[in-house]
């Protein structure tokens, strides 16, 4: 695990797990002026004893805000045990994640049918206590507005944040990962997925004014809008991909979907640069995030 300085009052924070090829994959966003301070998705209860062994390292004492940009086991599950470690702070949500974080007992057995072994890798989702949570569209603080901006598309409950030329996107633009050659990019969209909700997300944070993207999956990248508009085009690429090879049929569909989608989307292609355990890791998601849009064609289809 590592920590990376973006610049003198920004650090990525690496958040590996003990599963293969779950490295430069989870990441915690710390900011840290002396005014203010703030940990943007302090990540699943399995790796936040490094997280808090890093703040202190970084001679970090207190946090003013831990921010979620939603309630999955991989980016918040840790934040009651973050919160045990300094209780001064606050936890932002979004309102209709609050009650899961209180409680997260549904959103825990949720998060193992889905994910299953994976979910137990991550660890038991830490509950958070109803009076060190709230839910703000915009945060005051010494240092400037923390700008809270609803992007629901990877999950309902899904928030970025604004702060001086960083936008904190959470999975907005899905998962980006920088290869040696290029980037490799794909959409985040298990079930349930809408397009219409997941682009207007995607376009809403398009018109911002900001430099820096800092995302969940992962790092932080420098040509924002550039990124984000990639990210439309590709999630209207898979739609289409997805729609015409269900009209093949179903059996093997998945397969005929990927080997379709790694000759169309150059983005997506860069998965073969990938080293191979963080391939392997990227299977289980890719099928995923196609499931989640087979899901939605044949509902559009239906109705």
């Amino acid at each position: 695990m590592t920590c990376c300085s973006i610049d003198p009052n920004l650090n990525l924070i690496d958040l590996d797990q003990d599963m293969t090829g779950f490295r430069k994959f989870i990441s915690a966003w710390l900011y840290a002026d002396g005014e203010l301070t703030f940990v943007v998705d302090p990540g699943p209860s399995h790796s936040i004893e490094f997280l808090i062994k890093t703040l202190k390292d970084l001679n970090i004492k207190k946090i003013d805000y831990i921010l979620l940009t939603h309630i999955h086991i991989d980016h918040a599950g840790g934040a009651g045990r973050l919160l045990e470690a300094f209780p001064m702070a606050e936890v932002i949500c979004h309102e209709k994640g609050i009650p899961h974080m209180v409680s997260p007992q549904k959103l825990w057995q949720g998060s193992l049918k889905v994910l299953g072994k994976i979910a137990e890798g991550y660890g038991e989702i830490i509950p958070v206590p109803q009076e060190k949570i709230r839910f703000a569209d915009k945060i005051d603080t010494p240092s400037g507005i923390i700008q809270v901006v609803e992007t629901p598309g990877h999950a309902i409950h899904h928030f970025s944040y604004l702060f001086k030329d960083y936008l904190f996107a959470g999975e907005v633009a899905g998962v980006i990962h920088k290869t040696e050659n290029n980037l490799y990019a794909r959409p985040a969209t298990p079930p349930v997925f809408k397009q219409d909700i997941s682009l207007s997300s995607l376009e809403t944070v398009a018109t911002l004014d900001f430099e820096g993207l800092c995302c969940g999956h992962y790092g932080y990248h420098e040509n924002p809008k550039s990124i984000l508009l990639s990210a439309c085009e590709q999630l209207r690429l898979w739609v289409d991909v997805v729609k015409d090879e269900l009209k093949q049929g179903e059996d093997g569909s998945i397969q005929r979907i990927i080997d379709s989608l790694l000759k169309k989307d150059e983005l997506f292609r860069g998965v073969i640069n990938l080293d191979d355990d963080i391939r392997q890791r990227e299977d289980y998601f890719i099928k995923n995030s196609i499931k989640g849009m087979i899901q939605f064609v044949k509902e559009q289809t239906a109705s």
